[in-house]
């Protein structure tokens, strides 16, 4: 069994990434205002630095529950966010703001549901 203590500070610790995400997006409405205005840009940077953190989390937490936690948890692809983290880490240069817009707008929420689903079970 895996220390449920340790995953759920983890947890808190995504959950704030994931809000933080939430709020900085509210501002875009399109991948272009990340582009077009220095204060877009910045945007984009913390928000990505964000994915980073939640993606190496979720390795975490992964590697402390034998990969079996999220597992339990299929509405979300868990390997395509920490995936992304990699993308993000080792080809910023490549990055594309669509793909950072596509998921603020399309799946953080969701993401943020779910996270607070496990927190909640891991209660239990």
């Amino acid at each position: 069994m895996y220390n449920k203590s340790l995953v759920s500070d983890i947890l808190d610790q995504i959950i704030k990434a994931v809000e933080t995400i939430q709020e900085r997006c509210s501002y875009i409405s399109c991948e272009d205002d990340f582009l077009d205005t220095k204060k877009g840009q910045e945007k984009l940077d913390s928000i990505c630095m964000k994915l980073i953190a939640v993606g190496e989390s979720l390795k975490h937490i992964d590697k402390i529950t034998d990969k079996k936690l999220l597992l339990e948890y299929p509405q979300i692809e868990w390997k395509k966010i920490k995936g992304i983290r990699d993308f993000i880490s080792h080809h910023y240069f490549d990055l594309d703001a669509d793909v950072v817009f596509g998921i603020c707008k399309n799946h953080i929420g969701n993401l943020f549901e779910v996270l607070k689903l496990i927190k909640t079970n891991l209660k239990r």
